[in-house]
């Protein structure tokens, strides 16, 4: 069937309508009620939506090729519409107008292996797709859009964009699958800085070697340790110098807030100015608001785990629009020589394609005591 024009796919495509929004309002997360309500009243807005739109969007000319069965309203019918997509089934029916529940996700999953869908493409995080394995385990390849907090399961795409070449792909026959980690963070511990995945099984994902983000993996070791210790006695000399430091999450520059004496959110972003702490475990607006008083920023960024990201990984808070705001020129990015030995291309999700495409290309990483390796960012998928 694989390749055959004559075929009609069958694609289960299913939104998490809230995923992602507590990202950028610093919380970490929406799992649960009352995350969400704080969230909303924090001012954060959907996040999955768009980018569930702009894979949509990437896929119209191929709509000939396959049938959409999916959900309604925000959870799929709403998107399908707005792109212009004829050729959908709803099969589910969404209660509530405005957000949809694990049990929702489960529902329709049961209707996906009712239906024989040959694919599911959803668009959320790593608590969408544990719900999505839950119930169709290895029976359908699944793929995700990345919308989430926390993404570190192996299922998702790089980006939105790339997600779609991947179903393309798919129809054309030119894919295989292969199992991939389904992992899932414990929020409240992830709240309070300290991150404790779990992995809840492999599930069936179409595979292109660079275009699926690798599992999330952690290093620990003594060289590595030393070069952690090295770089953040650079920054330690360097951030004297009167501009505001908007300080990433991660061990690498955990170690220069150590250096400054400074507590650090490990799982978050901080705000340093003059070796100081202004702010801890800020959100984007409160970011923006500082920016608006602050003459020169600068952003101090590193990788996390195996998957690369520089942008959009765990990091929501530092925004397209606060990048936009501080200026490309203005990020240090800083890695040890052990991490980019394991991660060959450094990637970004800005939710920004232009942006993105900014980033991209050979960039400077600082990896030592006033040292640094030209590195590659982004994936050319031209």
């Amino acid at each position: 069937m694989a390749g055959s024009s004559s075929y009609m796919y069958k694609i289960g495509f299913l939104v998490n309508p809230i995923a992602g929004m507590g990202g950028a309002v610093g919380l970490k997360g929406t799992d649960g009620k009352s995350y969400l309500e704080e969230a909303i009243k924090r001012g954060a807005i959907p996040l999955s939506p768009r980018k569930a739109k702009v894979t949509l969007q990437k896929l119209y000319e191929y709509r000939h090729d396959f049938t959409l069965l999916t959900c309604s309203g925000v959870m799929g019918e709403n998107i399908i519409k707005e792109v212009g997509y004829k050729k959908y089934t709803v099969l589910y029916h969404l209660e509530g107008p405005n957000y949809s529940t694990a049990e929702d996700t489960k529902k329709v999953c049961n209707l996906f292996l009712e239906f024989k869908v040959d694919f599911i493409l959803f668009c959320g995080g790593d608590g969408t797709a544990r719900d999505i394995f839950t119930v169709v385990r290895e029976e359908i390849p699944i793929l995700g859009i990345p919308a989430g907090v926390k993404m570190h399961s192996a299922v998702f795409g790089i980006t939105p964009k790339i997600s779609s070449e991947i179903v393309k792909m798919f129809l054309k026959g030119k894919t295989e699958t292969q199992e991939a980690e389904i992992m899932d963070t414990d929020e409240n511990l992830y709240r309070k800085g300290r991150l404790q995945t779990k992995i809840y099984g492999y599930a069936k994902t179409p595979y292109v070697p660079t275009l699926v983000q690798a599992g999330k993996s952690i290093f620990y070791n003594e060289s590595d340790s030393e070069s952690k210790e090295n770089i953040a006695q650079f920054a330690y000399e360097f951030m004297n110098d009167d501009s505001l430091y908007i300080l990433g999450a991660g061990t690498t520059i955990e170690a220069i807030a150590s250096k400054l004496k400074i507590k650090k959110t490990l799982l978050g972003v901080d705000l340093v100015k003059n070796r100081k702490l202004i702010m801890a475990d800020v959100n984007e607006k409160e970011i923006l608001d500082v920016l608006e008083k602050e003459k020169k920023a600068k952003i101090l960024i590193s990788p996390i785990g195996a998957q690369g990201f520089i942008f959009g990984r765990g990091n929501q808070q530092i925004s397209h629009q606060v990048i936009k705001k501080v200026g490309i020129d203005n990020i240090i990015i800083l890695a040890t020589p052990y991490k980019l030995s394991k991660t060959p291309i450094l990637l970004v999700d800005t939710g920004d394609e232009e942006l993105d495409k900014k980033l991209s290309g050979y960039q400077r990483i600082i990896t030592g005591y006033r040292i640094a390796q030209r590195h590659q960012i982004g994936l050319n998928t031209a």
